[in-house]
């Protein structure tokens, strides 16, 4: 069996059946046993990536088994002071219909239909780690089958473009309860929030599988952003809630987006709000159908082609990896 000292304490470390770990202390001053549980055995392997800073845990499922309480580990997981610190929980498991699913968790534990950054780093994950041999796969999504294209050097993917479908306009599949449709440049009044005063604000609603509500403004102060995001993520007309992205033209080729994501609060950037504020910008006839989106964490490249989806071109990286062993 192995032993460790640690200062006057003898530690005996004895794996048993269960997959526990027991720890057998004795102390000077006791002449009883102390045994504390330390931890499982079979620890979460982990892999951290981010696009453009949209940054996940990503737990290979067909590698390891499926964590217990998927919502308790993504809250405590995410958790930047205490866990590893994310925008949430990735898992990539097999498919019977794709190359592989990917599921979500939020850094509050709820579920998440897809995520346009999380995805490109589940198809570099896929193609290094050889679970996919090919440049192009089919990822199973909650809203779908995406298909993704990769740049590739060597075995070294650096970018990876993605079908994001067509967007989803009718109010009562977004879901809102906004009576225009299309909800194109909406008056969305809100009273005396957040110290900022009676504000009326102009809203366009689209799904990208998820909900998104698109604001143009001047300026994507954080009064703004942290502000009203959190407020209008939670407001009555949205009933599964909703991201929010706050948009600054620059020119009709390209737009400054901040964004508050719905469960993880403001991120360096939201693939799914990108291409939402693609298609918003035409929509409102502010910008061309082919945009640079400049988010907080890079740049992403998107277009709503003539064939009405939305394709998405950014980064995927990896951070690091690791062992999880908190309960």
């Amino acid at each position: 069996m192995p032993f460790a000292h640690l200062e006057d304490n003898l530690i005996n470390l004895q794996e048993i059946e269960n997959q526990f770990i027991i720890v057998w202390v004795w102390f000077d001053r006791y002449n009883a046993d102390s045994i504390t549980l330390l931890a499982r055995l079979d620890d979460m392997q982990f892999i951290k990536m981010q696009g453009c800073g949209n940054d996940y845990i990503y737990v290979d499922c067909f590698r390891n088994n499926v964590p217990e309480n998927l919502p308790g580990v993504a809250r405590a997981i995410s958790d930047r002071h205490f866990g590893v610190g994310g925008d949430g929980l990735v898992l990539i498991h097999p498919s019977e219909q794709a190359d592989a699913r990917m599921q979500m968790f939020n850094a509050d534990g709820s579920e998440a239909e897809m995520c346009g950054n999380a995805i490109r780093c589940v198809a570099k994950y896929l193609f290094e780690e050889d679970l996919v041999d090919r440049s192009s796969m089919v990822i199973e999504t909650a809203c779908g089958n995406l298909k993704l294209e990769l740049q590739v050097e060597g075995h070294c993917v650096h970018s990876v473009r993605v079908d994001m479908g067509k967007p989803i306009l009718e109010a009562e599949k977004i879901p809102t309860l906004f009576t225009a449709d299309p909800v194109v440049n909406q008056a969305f009044p809100l009273v005396g929030t957040a110290g900022i005063g009676e504000t009326a604000l102009r809203v366009t609603c689209i799904s990208m599988g998820n909900p998104h509500c698109v604001i143009f403004v001047e300026r994507a102060t954080d009064d703004l952003v942290l502000g009203l995001g959190p407020i209008i993520e939670r407001d009555e007309r949205f009933p599964n809630r909703t991201n929010v992205e706050f948009v600054e033209v620059v020119n009709r080729k390209k737009v400054r987006q901040r964004t508050w994501e719905r469960g993880s609060g403001e991120t360096l950037a939201c693939g799914t709000g990108a291409s939402a504020v693609c298609v918003a910008g035409v929509l409102t006839e502010r910008t061309e159908r082919k945009i640079t989106n400049q988010l907080l964490g890079g740049d992403l490249e998107l277009e709503w082609a003539e064939d009405e989806h939305v394709y998405m071109t950014g980064p995927a990286e990896e951070v690091f990896r690791g062992e999880w062993t908190a309960d």
